[in-house]
C-alpha cells in the first residue's frame, strides 16, 4: 500500500479515490477463503489497491500471495463496483471511494497461510449460511455478484 500511504502524506485523511482487486478464491468444496482482519477484525476477502504502473490482475496476484500466501493460474473477472457504496472511512479516520474489481481464482497453488500483518487468521465458510461478523463490503461483493442469495 505504498501508494496510498504516500499520498496520506499529502492528504491526510481527506477522501481518496483507490482502485483495487478484490480475489474469491474457492476450495474444492466451494467454500471461500476469507480473512479475519486486523483493522476491523470481521471477515473479509483478500485484496487492495493498486501500486503505481500494476494492473487489477496483477494487484490480485500480488494480493493473494501477500495476504493468503497463495498462487493462481489466472483470474476470471466477475465485475467492477464503484460509487458511492463504496465509500469507506477507516477505524484510524482515514475515507476512500473504493473502485474494486471482484476476480476469482483460478488453479489456486499453495496452503493457505498468513503472509502479512493485515489478517489475523484465514479461514474457509459455505456461502449456504450466513458468515458472523462477515465484513460489510465482503457481504455487498457475495451478494451483488450472486454468489449470496438465501441469506
Amino acid at each position: 500500500m505504498g501508494y496510498v500511504m504516500d499520498l496520506r502524506k499529502i492528504v491526510g485523511s481527506r477522501p481518496l479515490i483507490v482502485p483495487g482487486a478484490c480475489v474469491l478464491i474457492f476450495n474444492e468444496s466451494r467454500h471461500l477463503l476469507l480473512q479475519r482482519r486486523t483493522d476491523s477484525f470481521d471477515w473479509g476477502t483478500i485484496g487492495g489497491s493498486l501500486e503505481l504502473g500494476e494492473s487489477l490482475e496483477e494487484a490480485a496476484q500480488r494480493e493473494l500471495y501477500e495476504e493468503a500466501g497463495l498462487k493462481a493460474k489466472s483470474f476470471k473477472f466477475i465485475t467492477l463496483f464503484s460509487g458511492k457504496d463504496m465509500y469507506y472511512r477507516y477505524p484510524h479516520g482515514d475515507e476512500i471511494y473504493n473502485v474494486i474489481a471482484i476476480y476469482e481464482a483460478v488453479g489456486v497453488e499453495g496452503t493457505p497461510k498468513i503472509n502479512d500483518d493485515e489478517g489475523l487468521e484465514l479461514k474457509y465458510f459455505s456461502l449456504d449460511e450466513p458468515i458472523p461478523e462477515l465484513n460489510p463490503f465482503t457481504e455487498l461483493y457475495l451478494r451483488k455478484s450472486g454468489y449470496i442469495s438465501k441469506w
